[in-house]
């Protein structure tokens, strides 16, 4: 024989009217049930982006439902406090009641276990089931006890009420007519001792009670951005005050992680209608929320100002209780203790009630760990009685609470904490100055560190407090905001948006390292954008809505400068980019490594072009625009609109079929380039020689040009030279490095270098397959009074004393203009060193010099360190890498000028 349930009973027993709405508490879930405002949470599945979640997401109802279908027999609905696990529970024995779901149990047995976890001594499962469940006569129990696989036990909160559900610390019980404790029948149950096969849906804040449980999680994610337009839709009737209030919800909190609480949208709402209804305004941050909160609350209880002070301050003292021990809940006897003998009466608005407040067994708790946190801070201000400073409270409550120090600094402002002082009387004074000083010192401190997540709380401070003035107090120019602000949570965009909105203007917004730029992040970024002058968001990760949201902060923006090298930006985003450089004040923009084609060429044509655009330097390295995205390009250095003078181009798989392009816009008189840097492409010698025609037309402006490993061999050379010798050349800057010029095309460069009219002052050579022969001939342009040369980079050329040595000789003589000599890796030894000594002693003009990656060895180290010393010209010199051993690393430490 078996017995099934009477589902009306259950259903009239599960619904039955239980406490009434309280602003902390929500509404009860029986009446979000009768009054069919139950909204359907969502599975993690779900939370893919908060903003696109359709109707056909899995929910937590139907996730539930699945599990015990199968042969799960055991689900935990994980989620934080006022997520919704109570109703989701209730809703389920709802459904089941009215045969709607999870029809293969006949038996469904819904426990709240803050009910029976205060009950002291034994009794059976059988007693404890027909006490909580009157309405199964008592001689039908054993019956339904019979057929476990037919059973559901559904658990609430396990988690908060001292229950011990660890098997080791129990001897687990089989016989549902023994006695064991409460917590070991419910122990006994859940890990199959008692009532094998019976299954369990139970429901707990994160915690390790049920850590040994083998069983499905589900996450309780609470209300998404769906379901709180929905919940706020259905609590104000007027629609256009339901979106009024929603949308401030969304600007000025939705950015918490609390803010998915279904209690808490309750809270708000509840709030927000009341101030709306008052044509007063909405709370602009958490703090003055809960002033808000605290004032109504107050309020409510129709107390003078001197009880209102007294329960405050006796609330305070069960906050700071909870805080320190970790308990979430008090019993009556320490209430007692704190304060409370003369508002027992009262403590239902601020507490949760467990129990008859007349019985000693009574246990009560904060309904909200936030408001727990607020009032720990409002009593610490409205405490007279002690001197406690700011530091030690902190530090006593640090890892308890999340949002004390937030509160306190909300609190410390005049303008928020008045509507409370009206109602509690003032504030404790010196406690409001030790925290303003505290704040304002550890503030600077914080700052002027690099650790940005100090920075951020730091950030999260001052926008509770909303007073600009202390912002451009404690903001000085000694801070270190520059460092990167990378993996920015939505909450730290608008805490960071805050302050740069109260400084005016940004010199570095450094976003460097943002993996996820949302659109949601760069709408709240991009007013503190728009006031920055410099921007870095390389390594970034940027979604089609955050490009949008960049492009507009440009356009009306300061912003003079944009880093978005390796964010894989693509041309499509490009694209968007580009609508809002037209009209900016952006002069350098740097994409290297884009993933751009010659696609992008078009759009960025179109900005160079427009007439409006201020782009002085573009940086395109290692992206495939190829010849004929750089043959786009180059139509827009014929315009007389395009402002470009840098272009940066290393790595773009260009080749001399474009250097006619680029060689025909040099000479249009149009174009104010100056710099072009052509690394990395295989233009080889036709390439150079297109350019080389350029290079001496009158209208060429061209100052600096790279061709660093691009496939030269001589035979460009004699094409060089007649450039460089040319009367128009304006080149100051070349760059032929790592390319096989050898020793007839680099003699060939001498003879140019040697002419008075050769402008060049920078020349790079490094590893060109350069020689003694080169090298000596390179000395007798350095000395011949005529050439111009200041920095000669000549490393990686295997020319060993010998060769170098010429060097040294030309720097010795006084016609020598060189500030700046690189010969690293040239094979040097200790033997140079006696003429390298010399020739720093004797020039008038050499700053840096370049000794990486040579032979030197101990022995030189003291001749090194004494020339060092003694010049007045030598600003650094590089002994990387070098043949030294570490005992001569302190002497070489003594000379600030040395790098080694």
């Amino acid at each position: 024989m078996t017995y099934t349930m009477d589902k009306d009973t259950v259903l009239t027993h599960i619904l039955k009217p239980r406490g009434m709405s309280t602003l902390l508490g929500g509404e009860p879930p029986v009446s979000v049930i009768n009054n069919n405002k139950y909204i359907s949470q969502l599975t993690p599945d779900a939370q893919l982006t908060d903003r696109n979640v359709d109707d056909n997401s899995p929910s937590l109802d139907h996730a539930i439902h699945t599990a015990l279908t199968g042969d799960i027999k055991t689900v935990i609905l994980m989620g934080p406090e006022g997520s919704g696990k109570t109703t989701a529970l209730e809703k389920l024995v709802v459904d089941w009641a009215k045969g709607e779901q999870l029809q293969r149990f006949s038996c469904v047995f819904f426990l709240r276990l803050r009910e029976i976890s205060s009950l002291e001594g034994t009794l059976s499962l059988e007693a404890l089931l027909q006490r909580h469940c009157s309405h199964i006569p008592p001689e039908y129990m054993p019956l339904v006890l019979q057929k476990p696989e037919d059973v559901l036990f559904v658990f609430d909160d396990p988690d908060q009420h001292q229950l011990c559900l660890d098997p080791s610390a129990h001897v687990l019980c089989s016989d549902p007519s023994r006695a064991a404790s409460v917590s070991c029948l419910i122990a006994s149950l859940l890990y199959g001792s008692l009532l094998k096969g019976a299954s369990f849906v139970v429901a707990t804040r994160p915690t390790v009670c049920l850590k040994f449980l083998s069983a499905a999680w589900v996450e309780v994610l609470g209300f998404l951005k769906p379901q709180r337009e929905a919940y706020f839709n259905g609590f104000f009737t007027d629609p256009a005050s339901a979106n009024t209030a929603l949308m401030h919800m969304e600007r000025t909190l939705g950015f918490y992680d609390f803010c998915t609480s279904p209690r808490l949208c309750w809270t708000v709402c509840s709030i927000y209608k009341t101030l709306m209804d008052a044509g007063a305004k909405l709370p602009e941050t958490l703090s003055q929320l809960f002033v808000d909160i605290l004032v109504h609350l107050i309020q409510a209880l129709s107390l003078n100002k001197a009880c209102n002070r007294e329960l405050m301050l006796a609330l305070g003292k069960m906050a700071s209780h909870c805080s320190l021990n970790q308990h979430s809940s008090c019993t009556k006897e320490e209430l007692h203790s704190f304060g409370f003998q003369p508002f027992l009466t009262s403590v239902g608005v601020f507490l949760q009630v467990d129990g008859d407040l007349h019985s000693d067994a009574c246990v009560l708790s904060f309904i909200s760990q936030l408001m727990q946190d607020f009032i720990l801070a409002v009593s610490f201000f409205l405490d007279k009685s002690t001197s406690e400073g700011v530091e030690k409270m902190l530090e006593e409550h640090k890892g308890q609470t999340k949002f004390l120090d937030l509160f306190l600094s909300g609190l410390s402002e005049p303008a928020q904490r008045s509507p409370l002082e009206t109602l509690l009387g003032e504030f404790n004074s010196d406690q409001i100055m030790h925290f303003r000083r505290w704040f304002k010192s550890s503030s600077e401190e914080t700052l002027e560190g690099c650790y940005k997540d100090k920075h951020h709380r730091c950030f999260h401070l001052l926008h509770q407090a909303q007073n600009k003035s202390l912002v451009k107090e404690i903001i000085t120019p000694s801070a270190r905001t520059g460092i990167s602000y990378g993996d920015l949570s939505l909450q730290d965009c608008i805490a960071l948006n805050y302050v740069v909105t109260c400084l005016d203007e940004m010199e570095r917004l450094n976003l460097y390292g943002t993996r996820n730029l949302t659109e949601e992040k760069a709408e709240v970024l991009a007013p503190a954008m728009s006031l920055s002058q410099k921007i870095l968001l390389s390594d970034s990760s940027l979604s089609t809505g955050a490009v949008h949201h960049l492009a507009s902060a440009l356009s009306r923006g300061l912003t003079e400068e944009l880093d978005l090298s390796y964010t894989r930006l693509g041309d499509e985003k490009l694209k968007l980019l580009c609508a809002g450089l037209r009209d900016c004040k952006l002069h350098n923009l740097k994409l290297l490594a884009c993933r751009l084609t010659e696609a992008s060429c078009e759009d960025l044509v179109s900005v160079l072009t427009s007439g409006t655009s201020q782009l002085r330097v573009l940086g395109l390295m290692c992206n495939q625009i190829g010849d004929q995205g750089f043959m786009k390009l180059c139509k827009a250095l014929h315009s007389p609109q395009c402002k470009l003078k840098e272009l940066q181009l290393q790595g773009c798989e260009m080749t001399a079929a474009s250097m006619e392009a680029l060689s025909a816009a040099l000479c249009t008189g149009k174009s104010e380039l100056r710099k072009v840097d052509l690394t990395q492409n295989t233009i080889g010698d036709s390439g150079v020689e297109a350019l080389c025609k350029s290079l001496q037309h009158p209208l060429c402006k061209l100052q600096s040009l790279k061709l660093f490993d691009n496939e030269l061999t001589g035979a460009c050379c004699p094409h060089l030279m007649e450039a460089l010798m040319a009367e128009h050349c304006s080149l100051s800057e070349l760059d032929l490095s790592v390319n096989d010029l050898g020793q007839k095309g680099a003699l060939l460069l001498c003879q140019a270098l040697s002419q008075p009219r050769c402008p060049v002052e920078k020349l790079g050579l490094t590893r060109c397959e350069l020689t003694q022969p080169v090298f000596k001939e390179l000395g007798s342009v350095l000395r011949s009074g005529t050439s111009r040369l200041k920095s000669l980079i000549v490393g990686m050329n295997k020319v060993g004393d010998q060769g170098v040595k010429h060097l040294w000789d030309a720097v010795s003589h006084p016609s020598c203009l060189l500030e700046e000599l690189d010969v690293e890796m040239t094979h040097l030894t200790d033997a140079c060193v006696e003429d390298l000594c010399a020739a720093v002693r004797a020039s008038k003009t050499l700053k840096s010099l370049e000794l990486r990656n040579n032979s030197l060895t101990n022995a030189s180290v003291p001749a090194l360190i004494q020339v060092m010393e003694d010049s007045h010209s030598m600003q650094e010199m590089n002994l990387k890498y070098n043949d030294f051993c570490e005992e001569v690393f302190d002497m070489l430490d003594e000379c600030d000028k040395i790098r080694y």
